[in-house]
């Protein structure tokens, strides 16, 4: 077989680093891939958004399976665009990625068909927002109805940080037409766990649990980023979790979406909160989440080429997806300044030192090689994953490979997996 991966992060090296290991694959294309994916897939040069030249070249070049790996070509349609060409795709089409698309929809959803979710209302004028605020209790949680690149979640302390959030999504742009309209939720606790399920819009196959790491330095303090560091399996997320989740979610959301006329076919990714009054969604993804997928995936045991056949072909019913009884941490080395502004350009060393390790694992997410080194290319430079019997040693192991790579402004945090609730 010969696939084609869109994408060029960090979850789209973990996905062709597994997609390498099946028998069944020849060879691997990456749209446009980066430094550390150059060395498993032939990378190509065409934007992720690009429709008709990734079409035009899984044609020309008889692509059996494109596989759209990040959010934004998604909710643009590109599984439509590449199922009209007579092209094989993984991911949900656009009527069903809206779930990621759009806040307010998924929300909308949850409260039709009772999903357990924080209470929230919906606005595109500031003022009428401003005066909801008014009434409500701090903090509170105000998020840009579109795609914001993870960045579009303000909680406000407050009723000015909230005035302030609020008029710089609807009035000042912030985020583009994603801003335009938002919605306020309540603020829940309790801690946070990531499941992904693959579900062919009928079946739902949930996989091992994760927690992510949203905030930029140690002890959960600085700006919101994409993710400094994940690990799998979630202390928190034990067999009664699961089977709760499992009927009063993960079923629910996939049931509900085919009675949309939306059926979701790819990986659905459930973000988590368990509250005092039982686990609610704080938010959906149409895709494998990143860094997520970098602890998720080596895990996996069973070939992720049948797994993609089985949801395309709605046969998920039919595989018994197995996993590996061990545990999996990822810590991201991220450039200096990282997630505001930061340099590029820097080169990296020290990945020959881990490169014999087979308990360690280095995904690319923001690299490049200019005149032949290997240099920083992003914010989320790498993600380095170590695979072993259980989290304490998987803690440690991917700590003492961070140590041995080096570039400049590098920093990452400190605390990956060792909280209890993260």
């Amino acid at each position: 077989m010969k696939i084609l991966v869109v994408g060029s992060g960090g979850r789209e090296h973990a996905i062709i680093w597994k997609i390498a290991q099946s028998k069944r694959v020849d060879k691997i294309y990456c749209a446009p891939g980066n430094g550390g994916i150059a060395s498993l897939a032939e990378c190509v040069d065409i934007n992720v958004m690009d429709k008709e030249k990734m079409v035009a070249f899984a044609k020309e070049n008889a692509i059996d399976l494109v596989f759209v790996a990040p959010d934004d070509p998604l909710v643009d349609g590109m599984v439509d665009a590449l199922e009209a060409a007579g092209i094989r795709a993984f991911g949900p089409r656009k009527n069903a990625a809206i779930i990621e698309g759009s806040k307010a929809f998924s929300k909308e959803l949850m409260k039709k068909y009772g999903i357990p979710t924080a209470k929230y209302e919906v606005f595109t004028d500031s003022e009428s927002a401003i005066e909801y605020l008014k009434k409500g209790t701090f903090p509170a949680v105000i998020k840009a109805d579109g795609l914001a690149l993870g960045k579009g979640v303000i909680i406000a302390n407050d009723p000015d940080e909230a005035k302030t959030a609020v008029r710089d999504m609807i009035d000042g742009g912030k985020f583009g037409k994603s801003g335009s309209r938002v919605v306020i939720e309540e603020f829940l606790t309790g801690p946070e766990v990531s499941v992904l399920a693959f579900t062919d819009g009928k079946t739902v196959k949930p996989m091992v649990s994760a927690q992510d790491h949203k905030r930029a330095y140690d002890n959960d303090e600085g700006l919101n980023t994409g993710g400094m560091g994940t690990f799998s399996p979630s202390r928190l997320y034990d067999e009664e979790k699961a089977k709760e989740c499992m009927e009063n979610i993960f079923l629910p959301t996939i049931r509900a979406m085919a009675k949309e006329q939306r059926p979701f076919k790819g990986v659905l990714y459930f973000g988590l909160m368990m509250t005092k009054d039982g686990v609610k969604v704080i938010e959906y993804n149409c895709r494998f989440g990143d860094p997520e997928t970098q602890v998720v995936l080596p895990r996996l045991k069973t070939d992720l080429v049948d797994i993609m056949e089985a949801v395309i072909d709605e046969k998920l019913d039919e595989l018994d997806i197995e996993w590996y009884d061990n545990a999996a941490v990822c810590v991201v080395e991220a450039s200096g300044g990282y997630p505001v502004e930061y340099k590029k350009g820097f080169p990296i060393t020290g990945l020959d030192a881990v490169a014999d390790d087979d308990n360690i694992v280095v995904f690319h997410a923001g690299t490049a090689v200019k005149d032949g080194v290997l240099v920083t290319n992003g914010g989320r430079v790498l993600g380095v994953t170590a695979v072993m019997d259980n989290l304490d040693n998987a803690i440690k192991k991917a700590y003492e490979a961070v140590s041995k790579i080096h570039f400049e402004g590098e920093f990452h945090r400190r605390d990956i997996g060792i909280k209890k609730y993260n």
